[in-house]
């Protein structure tokens, strides 16, 4: 019987220790163009847990792809980067947003053109809109004309199967993104 119990405790601790690492993960959504390029660079990150290619920013409930392209819904191709803050910060996420696409393009990223995939940050706090405010400033400060526009977090969506880990799933490489060092 003590052993049953003990067993019982130690499972009893390990949820606890489980759940309270699990709330401790935090998400931050990015728009950077197609969302293929932008979910591989982010999973690379040390301390990115996942990253989730989906849509964000419309008036449509739960629209696929071909909704976003073709009728005009204001979603942008977004990612969701779940992220341990103990192990990388918000700012580094966001500077690394901006080193893996052109933040200075407006509607569209490299060949892909259209609303949904212009640059944008979606925030869900004060602390981060500070911190993507700050990031363009010094942008500005070095001569870019930062396209990046700031949000307020909406509902995510997640988008269809076939995009998600595209570049893992295919053996290719971004075709519009790639990473440049913006920042010192």
């Amino acid at each position: 019987m003590f052993f049953k119990s003990f067993i019982a405790y130690f499972i009893f601790l390990g949820t606890v220790f489980s759940s309270v690492s699990a709330s401790e993960i935090k998400k931050a959504y990015f728009a950077g163009g197609c969302f293929w390029g932008v979910e591989y660079h982010f999973e690379k990150l040390n301390g990115v847990e996942s990253v989730v290619s989906g849509y964000m920013g419309g008036t449509m409930k739960n629209p696929g792809y071909y909704d976003v392209v073709y009728k005009n819904t204001g979603h942008l191709e977004v990612v969701e980067v779940s992220y341990d803050p103990s192990k990388v910060s918000y700012e580094s996420l966001a500077k690394l947003f901006f080193e893996i696409h052109d933040p200075t393009q407006k509607n569209g990223q490299g060949p892909d053109i259209g609303s949904q995939y212009v640059s944008a940050v979606f925030t869900s706090d004060m602390t981060e809109q500070k911190t993507i405010r700050n990031l363009i400033q010094i942008l500005q400060k070095k001569g870019l004309d930062v396209a990046t526009t700031l949000r307020a977090s909406t509902t995510f969506y997640k988008a269809e199967e076939y995009h998600q880990d595209y570049y893992s799933k295919t053996k290719k490489q971004p075709y519009c993104h790639s990473y440049k060092k913006l920042f010192d």
